[in-house]
């Protein structure tokens, strides 16, 4: 059943959030975004789409630690600067002597971005010690860093340890340039959508993993598997999420595009918030794990969609369009999302 949402309404303001206990987690690849323009323009970014995640949820108000690998070179400092003025923490081991990894990132005349990678990604021996350091409220994990070797076996481990006290979110971010062929990569991707709950991926990314299958019957297959939610991102189409009853379609905030830089991280982020502040994703311990998770199945167990899944879904849309309205991985602040729309 589609429950479409009439127009564009305005999201309103989201209650205080008092810290949680335990910071967020965040696992995963934080890298040096290099765009090239049309016109052969050159600039460079901090990014990374877990980096650009955990950003975003220190921008919405958040305490957020990150496991990652960057270096000590130069675009390792300004990847570290970006990380304080965020307020996220790195954990012990993530700033290492090897070089910082780069994505080349090409942008078409129409805003869309094509990538190209020269990365390593593994995590320390002291950062892995780290994530056993207490159960997150909520682990966030995903794309290269879920994929790619060696450091690919860790977060996967790390999302079983943490799945007993903490919820956690997943999403694929597919980088074919990096990866084999969909067959040998399909395993992988539906182990962490089943650890996860919830899940959130773009519609390219279900292209690429399966191949002549239409997106929609996908997300519906994984919302069977064990997340609560998955939420298919669809460009100006705006988000359609499904759970195992039926699916809401959001509709994309009216905008002009600069760029699609980290407008998928920056919707995840915010859906994570949205979701947070409404007390569907928390942890901490198991039996806290237990009784949220109780309340994100009882949210999405109907046909028509709760109230606050909906908010969630139209904050994180919201979130993505002012991303896209100015250039690179930029994620809107609490306050910018708590404006009224103009």
């Amino acid at each position: 059943m589609t429950v479409p949402l009439p127009g564009s309404p305005p999201v309103p303001p989201p209650p205080p959030l008092p810290p949680p206990p335990v910071p967020a987690l965040v696992i995963g690849e934080a890298l040096t975004d290099v765009l090239t323009g049309p016109g052969g323009e050159r600039s460079e970014h901090p990014g990374g789409s877990p980096a650009n995640v955990a950003l975003g949820l220190g921008r919405l108000g958040h305490p957020v630690r990150l496991a990652t690998r960057i270096g000590r070179d130069r675009t390792g400092r300004v990847l570290r600067e970006w990380f304080d003025d965020g307020g996220i923490e790195l954990l012990p081991g993530s700033v290492g002597d090897a070089p910082t990894s780069t994505a080349t990132a090409r942008l078409g005349a129409d805003g869309t971005v094509g990538y190209d990678f020269d990365l390593v990604w593994d995590l320390a021996p002291a950062t892995i010690a780290a994530l056993h350091s207490g159960p997150p409220v909520h682990l966030h994990i995903g794309s290269i860093a879920a994929a790619l070797p060696p450091g690919a076996d860790q977060v996967l481990a790390a999302a079983e340890q943490s799945a007993a006290g903490a919820t956690v979110s997943y999403d694929p971010n597919i980088r074919p340039a990096l990866l084999g062929a969909p067959e040998r990569e399909r395993a992988r991707v539906e182990h962490l959508v089943e650890v996860s709950d919830l899940v959130k991926a773009s519609d390219e990314d279900l292209h690429w993993l399966y191949p002549g299958e239409d997106p929609d019957t996908t997300a519906a297959r994984w919302a069977r598997r064990g997340p609560a939610l998955v939420v298919v991102t669809r460009g100006s189409r705006g988000a359609r999420a499904w759970w195992r009853h039926g699916h809401l379609d959001v509709p994309a905030a009216p905008i002009r595009v600069v760029d699609t830089v980290g407008a998928g991280d920056s919707f995840m982020s915010a859906l994570v918030s949205g979701l947070l502040r409404r007390e569907l994703l928390s942890g901490g311990d198991p039996s806290a794990t237990a009784a949220t998770r109780a309340r994100l199945r009882a949210a999405t167990d109907g046909r028509a969609s709760h109230p606050d899944v909906a908010w969630a879904l139209r904050y994180a849309v919201r979130a993505a369009g002012i991303t896209c309205s100015r250039a690179g991985a930029a994620p809107p602040t609490y306050e910018e999302l708590a404006r009224p729309r103009d």
